[in-house]
């Protein structure tokens, strides 16, 4: 079926949709003629995105440069876990401060071309403080409905962008569904994950930055933490425009990690389940993989199986022991949400789905400055000590025999 605003699912499907539950319908972006050569210029210049992208014109790009992002080696890290070939990808370095901006990057080029002056997503966080540092780049209206519970720092992120921010007391499956309604009502434009296709095209752009980063070679897996899907789906939509473009031979595995209390995905991957069977009261230290029933479900199955990747459960207690242990070893400061990448990383390794040869990637979607209150939970907090040497030598001391 052709683009058009306001269409998001398809039309036929969509009415087996049950409120709370995964999407049915999911439409998926199809650009007929991809490029055969990597274009030369940068990942995050017109240019580049409009090969890939579906954006005809480029002035509709937001002004803000999103992605670009380094893929980095991490002798430390790799040491420490016994691989050779490791590396992070860290999209804790876009604007907003995590993977949701590629996706708001799109929508909102979308809203500009079509006329459209709001938008309105669904968020527990990260995606609406995503859509609302672009909406603000771009002059748009920004709408977002967020759980009251989300984190303080994300709540006045989005504030300070300027979005409408609406608090929902009940969950991101509440707030989901109320969004879907304000939109129809409104008619704003909805950029709500696993819903508008255009978040799954936006995400890709990560998969094309990797393979470009690491041409010749090419990732064995790619390990993704996982709340609705839509990261992971992005990543395989970017992996198979690039096998269908000639630009790599075949595409890597995904390995989808979720919490042990929100892991709706992972559970049907490793049950061999055709679908997922939601959460009830879903909970966990990582808001941002927090979902009762995964929207984008269908497609992640879909995608995770065909590329013969896997999901792990990791624990709460893990994730927080994470985000200090890749602090440590590569300087990069996660959220739980990302952090939770290593840990299931390490379970993989014990599980014998990834090996110690292989090269993978890590997907580090946000930064640690996001949740502060939870990333403290990990670490000890030293007590303040008396302006003096002596009090120095005796903390110093003291420091010594905790490690």
């Amino acid at each position: 079926m052709e683009e058009r605003p306001f269409l998001y699912v398809c039309p036929t499907c969509s009415t087996e949709q049950e409120p709370g539950g995964v999407t049915r319908g999911t439409l998926e972006v199809v650009i007929e003629e991809l490029p055969s050569a990597w274009p030369e210029a940068p990942a995050t210049s017109p240019a580049f995105l409009t090969s890939f992208l579906p954006v005809g014109d480029p002035r509709h790009l937001p002004p803000l440069a999103v992605g670009g992002t380094p893929l980095m080696e991490v002798p430390r890290l790799r040491k420490e876990l016994g691989m050779g070939a490791l590396w992070l990808k860290d999209d804790s370095r876009n604007p907003s401060g995590s993977t949701k901006d590629r996706a708001s990057l799109l929508v909102t080029a979308k809203a500009t071309e079509w006329g459209v002056d709001t938008l309105a997503t669904a968020s527990t966080g990260n995606a609406a403080t995503a859509l609302a540092a672009l909406a603000a780049a771009t002059g748009l209206r920004a709408v977002v409905f967020v759980p009251a519970t989300a984190p303080p720092a994300k709540l006045v992120q989005m504030l300070s962008y300027g979005a409408t921010v609406l608090p929902v007391a009940g969950t991101y499956d509440d707030a989901f569904e109320l969004s879907l309604a304000a939109c129809a009502r409104f008619s704003w434009l909805n950029r709500n994950t696993a819903y508008n296709p255009f978040t799954i095209e936006g995400k890709k752009t990560a998969a094309l930055e990797i393979i470009a980063a690491m041409a010749p070679e090419l990732p064995d897996a790619v390990v993704i933490p996982a709340g609705d899907g839509v990261i992971t789906a992005g990543l395989a939509k970017g992996f198979a425009d690039l096998e269908r473009s000639g630009l790599i031979a075949h595409r890597p595995r995904l390995v989808v990690v979720q919490p042990e209390g929100s892991a709706a995905i992972a559970t049907a991957l490793r049950d061999g389940s055709p679908g997922v069977t939601p959460v009830p009261d879903a909970a966990s230290v990582a808001d941002s993989l927090v979902v009762a029933a995964p929207r984008n479900a269908t497609l992640c199955l879909r995608d995770v199986r065909a590329s013969g990747g896997s999901g792990v459960i990791v624990t709460d207690a893990s994730i927080l022991a994470a985000i200090p242990r890749l602090a440590r070893l590569t300087g990069i400061f996660a959220e739980p949400a990302a952090a939770a990448a290593l840990a299931g990383l390490e379970t993989a390794i014990a599980e014998g789905l990834v090996a110690h040869d292989e090269r993978v990637v890590l997907m580090i979607t946000g930064t640690g400055l996001k949740d502060i209150a939870s990333a403290r939970r990990g670490i000890h907090m030293p007590d303040p000590i008396e302006p003096d040497l002596d009090s120095v030598e005796t903390a110093l001391a003291r420091s010594c025999d905790e490690v």
